[in-house]
């Protein structure tokens, strides 16, 4: 009888134990299930919904690997942050240095115009034959809703934009707006900002070389005692700005990523401006400058590289007409041969011009195949 039941609470037990086990491993396999699913399934929001999430989620059954995917797929001006979120992804920086791919540096062509680009046909010659060596952003008033055809290297490459204002915080929002769209490709190395009456004055090569190959920034930095300088700072900018920092400059730039990230990523400085530098402060001609004397003074050689007129006095450079485009006229544009270039003396100090009428485009299309080389 002690026997029996001794057998039967030992089989008891077993079967306990066995259904112990059998219930751990269905709640393991249950578990893994889960969390796997919901680890590569992540819900959406805003800052998820970048056109590089979107790839890889389409494209998750192709046979083709990330490696193999081009920096076209991977980097779209299409999306829908806000600016805030805009600035936070693109200040974010690798903090491996060695590529994971074949990095070819780009030069970012940024245009901040009204509507159109009158001159567009010139640029679509100049950037002829040199595919994957530039990207374009285009900031227009965001009514504005032409779109060229799909030949154009302008096609698709309007970015998000607000309205602007001439001498406002609106110009300075847009043109980091630009920066940080064109910040989302990391091949983008060089940042040239430009407007719709700007023409390039040497070909596509010359250009490209001449800026990838540069040590330094191209953005004016300088001191200016008279009221149109130092008479534009606001005390109320103290102590977070001093009238030592002010700075004044061209709104034209031309800068390298490193200086990029900084301008995008600055939320110290911007607010002071925003707050203090209204007209007749005008931040276009003094945030950029003062920022950079503030926090990089090294990066900047202290010039621009887009050539314009003042000779005729005004608050805005001489605007060249169709019957002021001759050949003699273009070869003089941009002569100075007293600019430093690497710490060298260099011939050639402009790369680009404005402000060119809609009306120069036919003799600029005439005489630049021969003038500047290209087309």
């Amino acid at each position: 009888m002690s026997f029996h039941l001794g057998t039967t609470i030992v089989l008891t037990l077993f079967v306990s134990f066995f259904a112990l086990l059998l219930g751990l491993f269905i709640n393991y396999q249950f578990n893994k299930i889960v969390v796997y699913e919901d680890f590569y399934l992540p819900h959406q929001s805003p800052i998820y919904n970048l056109s590089i999430s979107t790839h890889l989620v389409c494209n998750s059954s192709s046979s083709h690997s990330s490696s193999n995917r081009t920096m076209e797929e991977l980097n779209d001006v299409w999306h829908s942050m806000n600016d805030e979120e805009l600035m936070w992804r693109a200040s974010v920086v690798p903090q491996i240095k060695k590529y994971p791919f074949n990095r070819i540096p780009r030069v970012a062509f940024l245009f901040l115009t009204r509507g159109g680009l009158p001159l567009a046909p010139l640029w679509e010659m100049f950037f002829k034959g040199h595919k994957g060596l530039f990207s374009i952003y285009i900031h227009t008033s965001p009514d504005f809703n032409y779109e060229p055809p799909p030949s154009s290297v302008f096609y698709k490459r309007r970015i998000p934009s607000q309205a602007v204002q001439w001498g406002r915080s609106t110009m300075i929002d847009a043109e980091r707006r630009l920066l940080a769209n064109a910040l989302l490709d990391i091949t983008n190395e060089r940042f040239i900002l430009l407007s719709e009456s700007c023409i390039p004055l040497f070909n596509f090569t010359t250009i490209y070389t001449y800026l990838t190959n540069s040590d330094q920034s191209f953005l004016g930095s300088f001191d200016d005692p008279r009221k149109i300088g130092r008479g534009r700072y606001n005390k109320r900018m103290y102590p977070n700005i001093t009238l030592f920092d002010w700075r004044k400059g061209s709104q034209w730039f031309e800068i390298h990523r490193e200086l990029a990230v900084k301008i995008v990523s600055d939320v110290l400085y911007y607010p002071v401006f925003k707050n203090y530098c209204v007209p007749p402060c005008y931040m276009d001609e003094h945030y950029l400058p003062t920022l950079v004397n503030k926090v990089c003074p090294g990066l900047t050689s202290n010039r621009s590289v887009t050539w314009v007129d003042w000779s005729a006095g005004g608050s805005h450079p001489m605007t060249f007409l169709k019957k002021d485009v001759t050949e003699e006229f273009l070869r003089s544009v941009g002569s100075e041969l007293n600019c430093s270039y690497n710490g060298k003396m260099s011939s050639i100090c402009f790369l680009f011009g404005r402000k060119f009428h809609p009306s120069t485009l036919q003799p600029l299309l005439r005489i630049a195949p021969k003038l500047l080389g290209f087309g």
